[in-house]
């Protein structure tokens, strides 16, 4: 018997994703449905229930869940949960699907269709309610508030039957990772408690640092990075993995980190993607989540440290996975080391502040960046990756927020 934290909500994983006469069969059959194009978010939160990422989710979120969820974090069945889960299409679609109508879920991004589902309900919602709720604000600047706002009037619900996994089992063959695939790997490793560490950047000193604090206390970390879309000026996930993997093979033990990756868009939520990231690393087999500064903010929409407050704000029997609070961390002149508030007593002028901000956008620029930064042999990896942009493509970054000090 495993001795890893059980599933969200349930003994066992709960993958969605058909295989072998199923999957061959459900395939055929969505040739003939009427088709619906999907979101790239959409699309990721498909193949996450396809591989029990989202378990016990058996599909897109009704009205009653949504607003469960918007307003009180937990689904009509009583069953936690931080972000609404759901799938929406326009006005003129929906009035051709009729509620017990089967439909076949196609993403344009990738010409094929990724899913099949049972149409249980149509309904609206309030898009700035959410938000208000979710990403605690409106302003369409925020990259979450507008996926929200650009996304269909109307909503459908309903159970969904997974058919692909998109190109994440192609394109990243040695970190694409499912729960249950990471749950044997832990176990191989006689792994009980595991530290999840969520990144959608290169890892910089800083999080070198947040990484073996949870090697000191865990028995191996997942550094755990993000494949789905980001933001215009963030590093790609093929550079991201060479760079972590480099990081890895020269700076830590053997046998205490893996490296793995997951499907999703980053919704840049901040405190409540916090709660979604410890949700998720829980169905990996996570019994903790390292919970760092500004985890999954974006701009100043959020306190530095408010995803480390709301975990304080949920039912104690809420989640099994549990955060790994860890203060601001710093490189230290005076302590000659890596430091945080809690452990160093030196001046701000002592301390060289880090970000996965600050970093890009020196890179993108060509600047020099400060010794202590970053390791070189993580460095010469993204140079290289920022000299072969375009003018085009070499997206300008912008310094806000908490990254900005």
């Amino acid at each position: 018997m495993s001795k890893l934290v059980n599933p969200h909500g349930s003994a066992v994983l709960k993958p969605l994703l058909l295989e072998g006469a199923a999957l061959k069969a459900e395939q055929t059959r969505a040739l003939s449905l009427a088709k619906i194009n999907i979101s790239s978010r959409e699309a990721g939160d498909l193949i996450m229930m396809g591989i029990g990422g989202f378990t016990p989710l058996d599909g897109f979120m009704t009205r009653a869940d949504w607003e469960g969820v918007c307003d009180g974090m937990k689904m009509a069945s009583g069953l936690f949960w931080p972000i609404p889960i759901t799938l929406s299409t326009d006005q003129l679609t929906a009035d051709t699907i009729k509620e017990g109508d089967d439909i076949a879920l196609f993403d344009p991004d990738r010409d094929e269709i990724l899913a099949t589902m049972t149409v249980t309900e149509k309904y609206t919602i309030d898009k700035p309610h959410e938000c208000m709720q979710v990403y605690k604000t409106t302003d369409e600047k925020h990259p979450g508030v507008k996926m929200v706002l650009d996304q269909g009037d109307i909503n459908l619900a309903g159970p969904v039957k997974v058919l692909s996994q998109g190109e994440f089992p192609t394109q990243y063959p040695d970190t694409y990772l499912t729960p249950a695939q990471t749950r044997e790997l832990f176990k191989a490793k006689n792994w009980v408690k595991v530290a999840a560490f969520q990144t959608r950047n290169p890892m910089h000193r800083s999080h070198e640092y947040l990484a073996k604090i949870a090697v000191e206390i865990c028995d191996g970390v997942l550094v755990h990075s993000l494949l789905g879309k980001l933001k215009p000026g963030d590093i790609p996930a093929e550079v991201r993995g060479e760079a972590i993997g480099t990081l890895i093979e020269n700076y830590f033990v053997d046998n205490t980190v893996v490296q793995a990756g997951y499907p999703l868009d980053m919704r840049y939520a901040g405190p409540r993607e916090a709660l979604l990231h410890a949700l998720f690393r829980q169905n990996y087999g996570c019994a903790f989540l390292i919970v760092g500064r500004d985890h999954a903010g974006v701009g100043d929409y959020y306190g530095p440290f408010d995803a480390h407050d709301i975990f304080d704000d949920i039912p104690k029997d809420a989640l099994e996975t549990q955060p790994l609070k860890i203060d601001w961390t710093f490189w230290c002149n005076k302590c000659e080391g890596m430091s945080s508030m809690k452990t160093c007593p030196h001046d701000a002028s002592e301390r060289l502040l880090l970000s996965g901000t600050k970093l890009r956008k020196m890179l993108s620029e060509g600047a020099d960046v400060p010794d202590h930064f970053s390791r070189p042999e993580v460095l010469a990896i993204l140079r290289k990756y920022y000299e072969g942009l375009s003018v085009e493509d070499n997206v300008e970054v912008k310094m806000s927020g908490h990254s900005a000090k």
